[in-house]
């Protein structure tokens, strides 16, 4: 996703690195490194925040959603976010 939304534009790689090392470099960061995908997840969701591309209260409804949709999707099937019990189709 955060080669994609590079690719699109959206941000340079210098901001995607400055993002990331502010993360990884936080007091509370692993020193083995075993959360480094929570802080890559934690500086793209940043990244798009300061961009107004995606403010974290959606993104955080996105990832429920998602996350209702896998719970409600049957074994073997495709998980579609239609699945979420939630879901409302746009008008």
């Amino acid at each position: 996703m955060t080669v994609a939304l590079h690719d699109k534009g959206l941000f340079s790689w210098s901001e995607w690195a400055q993002a990331l090392s502010t993360e990884v470099g936080k007091p509370d960061a692993a020193a083995d490194g075993h959360d480094y995908y929570e802080h890559w997840l934690a500086a793209l969701e940043r990244l798009l925040a300061s961009k107004g591309l995606a403010a974290k209260p959606d993104v955080d409804a996105m990832a429920e959603a998602w996350e209702r949709a896998a719970h409600a999707t049957p074994h073997g099937k495709p998980i579609l976010l239609e699945n979420d019990p939630e879901f409302e189709s746009a008008p």
